[in-house]
């Protein structure tokens, strides 16, 4: 299997285990995001909490150069972790909630 196709179906695999372990209420809905053409793809609450408006982005990953970034991560989850146990190699891996000059000094890639 191509490299990029492989990294798309880790990604959705991982974002749809965890969506459909997520509880969501009546009000709250968890969206699963995925643009297929800009390789974003993300986890979504959206909906209300009596009078709040709930809009929160759980999770995002992007793929960008044939390396897989984590763009935020609101879980326990060690989304890295849990890629790398699907194959994917460390160093394709990026950090992209941590700031460029840290990502050095991460077991994953830089870039």
């Amino acid at each position: 299997m191509e490299k990029l196709e492989l990294y798309r179906q880790s990604v959705q695999a991982l974002l749809t285990k965890y969506a459909q372990e997520c509880s969501s209420s009546e009000n709250i809905e968890v969206q699963l995001i995925f643009d297929l053409l800009h390789d974003r793809y993300l986890i979504v609450d959206v909906g209300w909490d009596e009078y709040d408006r709930i809009y929160n982005c759980v999770m995002h990953l992007d793929i960008k150069n044939n390396k897989i970034w984590i763009q935020r991560n609101m879980t326990d989850i060690q989304i890295a972790e849990e890629l790398v146990k699907m194959g994917i190699p460390r160093e394709d891996i990026v950090l992209g909630l941590q700031p460029p000059y840290k990502r050095q000094y991460t077991q994953y890639g830089v870039a």
